[in-house]
């Protein structure tokens, strides 16, 4: 038994739906089906999440909303329209979306509620077109489903419970189609997950229906091993473990939202990304575990937008609790790190560079100044993070010195190197200005030579 989610542009447009209705109907075991809001039909088109966002926002500033409703419901009818459906359809969203801006409710959740309709809808639709091929499919809403989340608008945090209430579900006949990127709270009140919310929605159903496989369907064929934007034709990976496949999202690949797999992990189901363009390549299958590999690197992954806090103190490794009250600086500053390199007598830390804005940078350095009495502290901006990724990198020779050599080969200087005891990734600091020859080198050596 397989659950399948499809993305926003696996739902862009009718003949969109009409793949995604062709995929379902063509493998029985496709019981479980959940949808994105959809996405954009070309490069300068907006998501429909966007425009429910953007809705919320003038709905904030009293701005006069028909017009931004009449653009909504274009995008569906058109849909509606090209999948022959009734168009009554269109009637109940139109009516729905106006329930919420009339209701009596907060604004905060009003917004809430507009965020989830363009998933809601989707689902509805796609639930009545496979009726009309003759499929037994049911909408079912996540309340119904028993996805219960913590009272968190915007990054809400499922309650373990519901995996038992998903499983009530697993044996009753038909298909169900289930909208992303939302649940309830015990209490009834809809929140949303963080973007990229409907992925981690298709992960906790797999994981509370026991489902045998997980299909995530996008608009790629299957993930490659660098940013295709970066590398012209670059290999695709076949096979990945869950660790480099979380490492890989958390670096920068966008295929995932990087926690979207955790519930499907934890339970073990593998994952398949697969093309709603293309439902028979095989795509790339994620799994709790593989063979040991010579070749143990899959992957280069990137991101840009950080910073390094610098901190040299002579005799640091000495100083008790220096450590503890350096990071009780920043999270009293609100402020999470992502990598923390140290030496004898000094320290990095690695922040998201939007987090310290120019007034927060002067408070933490302040700060660190007074509380732990440095001898010297620089924070250093418009870094790019380069992470090699691997299963078994640490029992196999010569990775750094390939790794390093080809950034020597860019003429690159690498700023911070971590690698500490993981076993799945080595991470290096570059200037953001200098990431894609870097990349490319590091394509060259791994992957071509």
């Amino acid at each position: 038994m397989k659950v399948a989610k499809f993305g926003g542009s696996s739902l862009a447009n009718a003949e969109q739906f009409t793949r995604v209705a062709s995929i379902v109907k063509n493998d029985p075991s496709r019981k479980f089906i959940v949808v994105s809001a959809p996405g954009k039909q070309f490069e300068q088109d907006m998501k429909i999440t966007d425009l429910f966002i953007q809705l919320g926002a003038n709905l904030d500033n009293n701005a006069h909303v028909c017009k931004q409703i009449e653009t909504i419901m274009q995008r569906f009818l058109k849909i509606i329209k090209g999948l022959k459906l009734p168009l009554n359809i269109a009637g109940d969203i139109k009516q729905r979306i106006h329930a919420v801006i009339e209701s009596a409710q907060p604004k905060f959740v009003k917004r809430e509620a507009l965020k989830s309709l363009g998933e809601d809808s989707s689902a509805r639709i796609l639930s009545m077109y496979l009726q009309t091929l003759g499929l037994d499919a049911t909408y079912l809403s996540p309340k119904d489903a028993g996805i219960y989340v913590s009272n968190e608008p915007g990054r809400a945090q499922l309650i373990p419970e519901s995996y038992s209430q998903l499983y009530t579900w697993r044996n009753k006949k038909g298909i169900f189609v289930i909208p992303g990127f939302f649940g309830y709270t015990k209490d009834g009140k809809l929140a949303t997950f963080s973007r990229g919310g409907s992925d981690i929605t298709g992960s906790i159903v797999a994981a509370g229906v026991k489902a045998d496989l997980y299909e995530n369907f996008t608009d790629v064929d299957s993930v490659y091993v660098v940013n295709p934007q970066i590398v012209n034709n670059p290999k695709t990976i076949h096979l990945l473990t869950y660790k480099e496949m979380r490492e890989l999202s958390y670096a920068g690949f966008s295929v995932f939202h990087d926690e979207a797999l955790i519930p499907a992990f934890k339970a073990k189901i593998p994952v398949c990304i697969k093309n709603t363009n293309k439902p028979d390549a095989d795509g790339t299958m994620i799994v709790d575990q593989k063979k040991p590999s010579e070749k143990c690197v899959v992957g280069i992954a990137s991101d840009t937008g950080f910073c390094n806090i610098f901190i040299s103190k002579f005799l640091m490794n000495r100083e008790l609790g220096f450590g503890r009250r350096l990071f009780q600086i920043l999270e009293e500053e609100s402020i999470s790190f992502e990598h923390a390199p140290s030496g004898i007598d000094d320290m990095s830390i690695i922040i998201r560079e939007s987090q310290l804005t120019d007034e927060k940078e002067q408070l933490i350095l302040r700060r660190i100044h007074e509380e732990l009495q440095p001898d010297y502290v620089q924070i250093q901006r418009d870094l790019a993070m380069v992470m090699i990724v691997g299963e078994g990198m640490m029992k196999t020779k010569g990775i750094a010195q390939k790794a390093t050599t080809a950034f020597t080969r860019a003429n690159v200087n690498i700023e911070v190197i971590n690698q500490g005891s993981s076993e799945v990734s080595m991470m290096f600091g570059i200037q953001s200005k200098d990431l894609n020859q870097s990349i490319r080198s590091l394509y060259q050596a791994f992957f071509e030579n």
